[in-house]
């Protein structure tokens, strides 16, 4: 089979997306456990995981001005994480406050 070969920039923009998908999926599952309840599925994990660690380490640098923040570490993990639970815990608000399916709205 054939080697497929990149060009350096692509190669490093392809490391990066797979290293966010398994970090974000790594979040998503500290979320999970962290969050007791009805969870969102497998393909929900992966968004709220991938979305919390962005916005973790996002709102992490931006809220305590942290300079040469490596978020692939352990406190960008913890931020991860956080972000994730966070948005574990809004989704499971939403839940609650959307209505039954087959039930009208008023």
């Amino acid at each position: 089979m054939g080697d497929l070969q990149l060009a350096p920039a692509a190669q490093q923009w392809v490391n990066v997306v797979l290293l966010w998908i398994g970090f974000g999926t790594l979040a998503g599952l500290a979320a999970r456990l962290l969050v007791p309840g009805r969870q969102p599925g497998v393909v929900g994990t992966l968004v709220i995981g991938m979305v919390g660690s962005t916005l973790g380490p996002l709102a992490l640098v931006t809220l305590l001005r942290i300079d040469n923040f490596n978020p692939i570490g352990p406190l960008g993990f913890l931020a991860a994480a956080g972000g994730a639970v966070v948005l574990l815990i809004g989704y499971r608000l939403g839940a609650l406050l959307r209505p039954p399916e087959g039930e009208p709205e008023n």
